[in-house]
């Protein structure tokens, strides 16, 4: 027979830019088959598909070679494909699946072999072979080998034939017939013909691919001397021990390798290697039985595998199709609640507690009629009690905005009935025509909806909002509520804030009034003007006065804190879940806050009993130590020999008297210095007095006014909250004690504490 190319050369580089362009290697309809049934039942993953993928060379070539790309490592001591696969997103390793191409029976191979595809069946039963065996040789010269990857170097080793049956099946059908006519390798055909045989081409393409190394040795080198190869080269022993497999896998008459020469000796090679030709021997007389049950997997008897595959793959790509169309519709959904997610991220960003009230309802009217893309915009705030009159704010167009004071009927609810403790969008003009015909705005009776700003439940105001189309109002309800929800809670927190901040005036005057022997009980002079024992009434004042305040601010920062953490647990973009963790500890800090103030005004009621003065003292000196994490306090105590047990709650007065001392410690800045602590009786034996001296930094008279106020500290931005004096004056007092203090700039602090003797 004639070659088949008078031009061997030029037929080479052809071939070769040919098996270039190759992406992968195509498949039976029947593996394909078992690919789109495992994708109809939900079993499209790596684990499901392992069994079919290490039994198919298209399969397994296409997963090694997006293992190797995406640089998982391949270094481990047992290598596993299917492991290395589950470290891949499952979707990738989907797409490079079901971008292999099932091979068409009228896809021309050789006449005399029953059509391309039982030729291509029997070329897979031979590397299916080589396989199987080559993995039962690794094992035998075990621990040196590493079993698996030794298996797809014996499955990979004719992927230069499988490349030329695929870009060429007439030209190497005829290369076939040459072969078989001359009994000769198929290797020796393909180098008349075309100039390169099947190991250079496979050598190229395992490169091309970037498969493991083991593989590209194994293709290349299977037909070679590989025992003096291996003497030179010792990686080069993987490729002897699939040359040894492919000789016991022809011998065995399992598939059909191409090749009609007769097979390399084993002897050699298995001397080689080190093992016993009887051991080969009998892994060639088990081999038809463990391929035969290792390519059940891939249904290769199946009668109508190609109708069956057609069918799979239409069923298939209408699934498909379908959950793209489901994507497509949540991505458009995705992509909206997205922009949402940035105006109210907008929105809390915006906001802080040096802003007004008012000015956080005129920017959320402004951005909402932005936003949706509203026409006129009111929005309006309801404050406890009966108001005679409110404030709202108006947006009209081009997001002018005006504040226009509402008189407020008498027989109307500020907020209606139907939207005061729950969410709903309604009709404006049904229930607001008091507010509306005030305002002076054009609001299209029929096109204008009301929601409230619910906060805990409660409607602290509501938006009136003009709908260019009033299907809107269903289709956008719930983007609706979330908003309205986070500006009720922010405007809930802020009017709160404002009552805290009525409460602080009315403290700040209560303290700041002048103190009259009138106001004193008889007998009781009034205290100088420096101390702070003269201040027990305004304590008391003070806790009530925060009492109120931390119960207003709870409710709205758990509500704040409680919706932010929901939107960040269903966010995917890293910036905005960063901004949803930033409020959710604000809010967290701002509760810890309220916790202190809470625990400042409705303390423990005292327990009352005696107890010794020296072991309070001792107490109260290791209780500072923790607190201000300095080892070894300089710290000198005396007490007088007529000190008696004093009648107190003794674990809040050793936790005034560890504040205290913490603060002496601290007057001394980064340097440690003495604190002298004194206890003695005054002459009627009543009273005992505690003196706690330092020679730190001292406080001028301002500060020292303000020395025992909650949260006050003449440390710079970035202190403590400041409590420490605060809860010492309130648990003296709260044990029927006094609590003195007097300070001088440089020179020094005293805080005298007098505590009931009996």
């Amino acid at each position: 027979m004639q070659d088949l190319l008078p031009n061997p050369n030029k037929a080479a580089r052809q071939v070769e830019l040919a098996v270039g362009r190759l992406d992968s290697l195509s498949t039976l309809p029947c593996v394909g088959l078992q690919l789109f049934s495992r994708l109809l039942q939900g079993q499209l993953s790596p684990s499901a598909l392992g069994d079919v993928i290490e039994a198919d060379p298209a399969l397994a070539a296409k997963c090694l070679s997006l293992v190797c790309r995406r640089g998982v490592s391949l270094s481990a001591a047992r290598f596993s494909l299917r492991r290395a696969l589950d470290e891949l997103p499952a979707h990738e390793v989907r797409d490079e699946l079901l971008s292999v191409r099932a091979f068409q029976p009228f896809e021309l191979d050789y006449p005399g072999a029953g059509g391309g595809a039982t030729f291509r069946r029997d070329l897979l039963l031979h590397s299916l072979a080589v396989a199987c065996c080559a993995r039962e040789i690794a094992e035998a010269v075990s621990p040196r080998a590493d079993s698996e990857l030794v298996y797809y170097a014996g499955l990979l080793h004719d992927i230069g034939k499988l490349a030329l049956r695929e870009v060429m099946p007439k030209s190497f059908s005829r290369i076939f017939e040459q072969a078989e006519s001359a009994t000769e390798s198929s290797r020796t055909a393909e180098q008349r013909n075309l100039g390169l045989d099947h190991t250079i081409v496979g050598k190229h393409l395992a490169q091309e691919w970037q498969l493991p190394n083991a593989v590209v040795l194994a293709a290349w080198l299977h037909h070679g001397d590989t025992v003096t190869i291996s003497q030179d080269m010792p990686e080069a022993w993987i490729a002897a021990v699939v040359q040894l497999a492919d000789s016991v896998a022809r011998q065995s008459n399992v598939g059909i390798s191409g090749s009609f020469d007769l097979p390399e000796a084993p002897e050699p090679i298995a001397e080689c290697l080190g093992i016993g030709i009887e051991q080969v021997r009998q892994i060639g007389e088990n081999l038809p039985g463990v391929v035969a049950e290792k390519s059940k997997v891939l249904g290769l008897n199946s009668p109508n595998a190609l109708v069956d595959y057609c069918r799979a793959a239409h069923t298939a790509a209408g699934q498909l199709a379908r959950k793209h169309t489901e994507l497509s519709v949540e991505n458009r959904r995705l992509q909206s609640s997205a922009s949402h997610f940035d105006f109210t991220a907008d929105f809390l960003l915006g906001t802080s507690p040096a802003v007004r009230t008012a000015n956080i309802a005129q920017d959320f009217a402004v951005r909402w009629q932005k936003f949706y893309q509203t026409g006129t915009v009111c929005l309006y705030l309801a404050p406890s009690g009966r108001p005679e009159a409110i404030e709202a704010v108006v947006v009209e167009k081009l997001s002018q905005t005006r504040v226009v004071s509402v008189d407020v009927a008498d027989n109307v609810p500020v907020i209606p009935e139907v939207i005061a403790n729950k969410f709903a969008v309604v009709n404006a003009c049904d229930h607001l025509d008091w507010l509306l015909e005030q305002v002076d705005a054009d609001f299209d009776a029929k096109r204008t909806r009301l929601v409230p700003l619910l906060c805990d439940g409660r409607a602290v105001g509501a938006i009136a909002f003009e709908l260019h189309y009033p299907g809107d109002a269903e289709l956008f309800a719930e983007k609706f509520r979330t908003s309205a929800a986070i500006a009720g809670s922010v405007l809930g927190m802020a009017l709160s804030r404002q009552k805290q901040q009525d409460f602080a005036e009315r403290f700040v005057r209560l303290i700041s009034r002048p103190k009259i022997a009138g106001d004193l009980p008889a007998g009781q002079e009034v205290p100088p003007p420096g101390p702070i024992a003269g201040a027990a009434e305004s304590l008391t004042a003070l806790a009530e006065i925060a009492a109120g305040a931390a119960h207003e601010l709870n409710n709205p920062l758990a509500v704040i804190s409680g919706r932010a953490q929901l939107l960040a647990e269903a966010e995917e973009d890293v910036e905005k879940k960063e901004i949803l963790r930033q409020i959710c500890e604000n809010a967290r800090e701002a509760s810890g806050i309220i916790e202190d103030l809470m625990s400042f005004a409705e303390p423990p009621r005292p327990r009352v009993a005696g107890a010794d003065v020296k072991k309070m003292l001792d107490e109260a000196v290791q209780l500072a130590g923790r607190k201000t994490s300095i080892k070894d306090l300089d710290i000198r105590i005396e007490i007088a020999d007529d000190v008696g047990p004093v009648f107190v709650d003794s674990a809040q007065i050793v936790s005034a008297i560890a504040n205290i001392i913490s603060n002496a410690a601290e007057s001394y800045g980064d340097q440690a210095g003495p604190i002298t602590i004194t206890a003695g009786a005054d002459e009627s034996g009543e009273t005992i007095e505690l003196a706690i001296q330092d020679q730190g930094c001292g406080m001028d008279e301002a500060t020292l006014k303000k020395a025992t106020q909650p949260f006050f500290s003449a440390r710079e931005a970035g202190r403590k909250r400041g409590m420490g004096l605060a809860y010492a004056a309130r648990f003296v007092q709260l044990n029927k004690g006094m609590l003195n203090i007097t300070s001088e700039p440089g020179i020094g602090t005293t805080a005298t504490i007098h505590l009931p003797g009996k």
